[in-house]
């Protein structure tokens, strides 16, 4: 492919800020709401509404939006304005702790945002509300002016019930908005914090107190210290007057039971409120253990609003490893094993487009990719008069198909009958694999998007100088990356060529053939690309920057050709 039909990468372009928010509004079962609700929110630009999850039991509804900043903020005022009209917390009854219309409205960082300027917005939004909407507001968690709001169980202590008495109290004056009791809207806790997950596991138990006592187990507070030898169970105190507690066993859980009267069976509740700190897996086995210990038996979980893809895929590696089981397979393999692990479709099917932030974004972006279609369509786009996807896409892809069967071979070997001791060593040399193939597959489709952009690059004006000048600027910096991809899809299929090497010297003995033809295709990947970098050097004037790039080329393209001749004499060995 000649330098108008090279690659550029997002990240050469401006990075842009997202943020998640994850608004809980006091209504669940009146869809009519919820969906005026929710239009106010989609209505705003730049805005993804990306799941709403009505709870009948609780009724409360918990709607996640990711979007820039300033947008997300413009829909979630909007939102919580269109709440404090349409609910009347004077009628409102439900399960879960709240005390307002619009109960909580947490920001989350989730690309290019730190945390300090998240909790700036969050400050700003608050303020806004309070202001112009003249509800009560309390910032908590990380946007909490004072440690004692930083809990959002101490802000919503008393609920609604207790809400006139709390504004009252001058040392529970909101932060933003009137301290005065509104009877329709209660009070909004607005915060900044870390990504949550609303996580509940289902017991065979219709008893809240059998509920509470393994939720207790299980929550960083724990439960109050009692004394047990007098007839009366009595509460410890310190020398104070403070109640001693007993530390749950994870950190970073909130959690308490309850009764589902939709489904007939009581849950433990649990918010993982840091997911670094105790994932969802982590979380599902300890409530089987302290539910077990107490004469229980969990019988699945669920998830309540979304959750990040990487969670899922840990929660699947972590079950897979307790079967000793190969960790590199497919995404959508490894989140079987997690749903069916953790029981997430005993109340409702699962439907992962539903429910991970990544697959509900891609599902909202109607753009086809190279790595969609079949593989007659592929071949047949290829074929076709447009000069995309070309040499850099399909060298992308023969890197695709080299490291796919070194990872096929290592899946393989991990499951092979008498080699159960060595499952481990080939599931890491599986998952190493799969990070090659992968990273090449994003590739596929990069070289066709570069190509509209240089495009758009060329066509841009130039009847001035000035004009001339940017447009001159703006072809040679995609030039420039139109070198650096092909030479980090060289990169990825010499790396995947140590999977192979590998597998052909260790590997299943019945594979070794697909350890062969995976180093041919490996390698075609590694000396395709390079045609790219050699081609798109030509038209690029930094001179420097090119002498240096090809000879770090020819360097990878002479060792993948050593390496596949290593690995060719080892299957040939093997084959005689």
């Amino acid at each position: 492919m000649n330098t108008t039909s090279t690659q550029i990468s997002d990240a050469k372009t401006e990075k842009s800020q997202l943020i998640e928010c994850v608004p809980n509004f006091s209504e669940g079962h009146n869809m009519n709401i919820i969906k005026q609700i929710t239009d106010s929110i989609e209505c705003v630009d730049g805005v993804t509404l990306i799941n709403v999850d009505a709870g009948k039991a609780t009724n409360r509804t918990v709607v996640t939006f990711v979007g820039a900043p300033a947008n997300v903020c413009e829909a979630a005022f909007r939102a919580v304005k269109k709440a404090s009209e349409l609910i009347d917390m004077k009628k409102h009854h439900g399960e879960h702790p709240r005390f307002g219309a619009t109960d909580v409205l947490p920001l989350v960082p989730i690309a290019n945002i730190t945390m300090d300027e998240t909790v700036e917005y969050a400050r700003k939004l608050a303020k806004r509300i309070g202001d112009e909407l003249h509800i009560p507001v309390y910032c908590y968690e990380m946007a909490a002016f004072t440690p004692q709001r930083k809990n959002l169980a101490d802000c919503r202590a008393g609920e609604y019930e207790g809400l006139k008495a709390k504004l009252s109290n001058p040392e529970w004056k909101p932060d933003f908005g009137r301290a005065e009791f509104m009877p329709e809207t209660g009070a909004i806790a607005v915060g900044a914090r870390n990504f949550l997950i609303a996580y509940n596991v289902n017991l065979n138990t219709t008893s809240v107190r059998r509920a509470n006592a393994v939720a207790f187990d299980l929550r960083e507070k724990g439960r109050p210290k009692r004394e047990t030898s007098s007839p009366v169970s009595k509460k410890i105190v310190d020398e104070n007057g403070n109640e001693i507690w007993i530390p749950g066993i994870l950190k970073s859980v909130k959690a308490i039971g309850w009764f589902i009267e939709e489904y007939g069976i009581a849950q433990i509740s649990m918010n993982l409120t840091d997911i670094d700190v105790t994932p969802m897996h982590i979380a599902f086995d300890k409530a089987c253990e302290c539910a077990t210990a107490r004469g229980l038996r969990v019988t699945g979980s669920e998830l309540v609003g979304v959750v990040p893809l990487k969670a899922m895929l840990d929660a699947g590696k972590y079950f897979l490893k307790k079967q000793k089981r190969s960790t590199g397979i497919s995404d959508d393999e490894i989140i079987k094993i997690a749903v069916k692990s953790l029981g997430l479709d005993e109340l409702y099917p699962f439907d992962g487009k539903e429910k991970i932030i990544e697959y509900i974004l891609a599902e909202k972006d109607n753009k086809k990719l190279l790595t969609d279609f079949n593989l007659t369509e592929f071949s047949n786009e290829t074929a076709s008069e447009s000069p995309a996807p070309g040499g850099g896409s399909i060298s992308a892809y023969m890197g695709v198909l080299g490291a796919a069967l070194g990872t096929m071979v290592a899946n393989l070997s991990a499951h092979k009958a008498g080699w159960d001791d060595r499952w481990e060593e080939f599931s890491d040399w599986a998952e190493r694999g799969k990070i090659s193939m992968d990273a090449l597959l994003k590739k596929v489709d990069e070289d066709t998007d570069a190509f509209n952009k240089i495009m758009e690059a060329f066509a841009l004006p130039k009847k001035t100088d000035a004009e001339k000048q940017i447009r001159k600027q703006k072809i040679q910096e995609a030039t420039r990356y139109a070198i650096e991809v092909p030479l980090r899809v060289m990169q990825l299929c010499y790396d995947s060529m140590q999977v192979i090497k590998a597998m052909a010297e260790s590997g299943n003995p019945n594979s070794i053939s697909d350890a062969g033809v995976g180093a041919l295709a490996a390698r075609s990947g590694v000396l395709g690309a390079f045609l790219n970098v050699k081609i798109n050097a030509l038209g690029l004037e930094d001179k420097v920057f090119v002498d240096e790039t090809l000879a770090k080329a020819q360097k990878i393209a002479d060792n993948a050709r050593l390496l596949e001749n290593e690995i060719l004499e080892t299957v040939e060995k093997k084959l005689k």
